[in-house]
């Protein structure tokens, strides 16, 4: 049986600054779970006293759950018209010419690359004309834009390791080229193709800058509601639907890494 590899001690200030770098990260989450069990009526950290009040609170409004459920809603509609995109764009990039595929790339990941701020306003102001301001398709449609890229790369890196002659094959054998791809080329990359679809997920129901131009009203989604709720008046319901939320995107990712493994295996 292989013994682990020895700790190399001149990399013991990387692990020193990676473990410093990963509590930064963890800390608030540690700070955000019990105070969304605190019995007060104001955000305090450590709680005198623990209740379950702002998780009734949270199931007892209307207002939250209609939030909550617009929030679905698009993460569920963004999934739907962003994998298929995805995919198709990451499988377009294989059948190109390499300055062909560079410059479909750059312009695919240009929502990743710009600040969220541009971006948010660019589309608030192209809202404005088609008057989709506060429009359930727009929001859709935003989010699409915004998660494209990263469901564009996962497929992708899953299609570099493919080997289309097996699709060259089936095409032989009278298959068309659709044809060959759903039935050879999808079956193996389904699992980059999932975990696409969890990204997006993950990434449209957390997304506040552009919700902040272009979901309101009837269409608020949660975290434009959250953020309205700590600007006008400290309330700790915010406290247990950011728990919630963690909750949730643990599980996806959890999801995620079980789907990569599928993958390898």
């Amino acid at each position: 049986m292989a013994s682990a590899a020895p700790l190399n001690p001149n990399r013991f200030w990387l692990y020193c600054v990676a473990a410093a770098v990963i509590f930064f990260l963890i800390l608030p989450i540690a700070v955000v779970v019990p105070v969304s069990f605190s019995d007060s009526k104001y955000l305090q950290f450590p709680p005198e006293a623990y209740s379950t009040r702002w998780y009734e609170s949270y199931w007892n409004s209307s207002d939250w759950l209609r939030a909550t459920r617009v929030s679905l809603t698009v993460a569920f509609c963004t999934v739907l018209l962003t994998v298929p995109l995805g995919t198709a764009a990451a499988y377009a990039m294989t059948s190109v010419s390499p300055r062909a595929a560079r410059f479909l790339q750059i312009v695919l990941l240009l929502p990743m690359i710009v600040p969220g701020m541009l971006v948010a306003i660019g589309i608030f102001y192209i809202y404005i004309r088609f008057k989709l301001v506060n429009s359930l398709i727009g929001i859709v449609v935003a989010h699409t834009v915004l998660a494209l890229p990263f469901a564009v790369m996962t497929v992708q890196a899953a299609l570099q390791s493919f080997d289309f002659r097996q699709e060259q094959a089936a095409m032989s054998l009278g298959a068309t080229r659709f044809g060959a791809f759903f039935r050879v080329t999808l079956p193996q990359i389904k699992a980059a193709v999932i975990s696409s679809g969890l990204f997006v997920f993950i990434i449209s129901l957390d997304e506040v800058v552009i919700s902040l131009f272009i979901a309101g009203g009837e269409n608020t989604v949660l975290t434009r509601r959250m953020f309205v709720a700590l600007r006008d008046a400290v309330d700790p319901t915010v406290a247990a639907i950011s728990t919630l939320l963690i909750g949730t995107t643990l599980l996806l990712l959890v999801a995620l890494a079980v789907t990569r493994r599928g993958q390898r295996g």
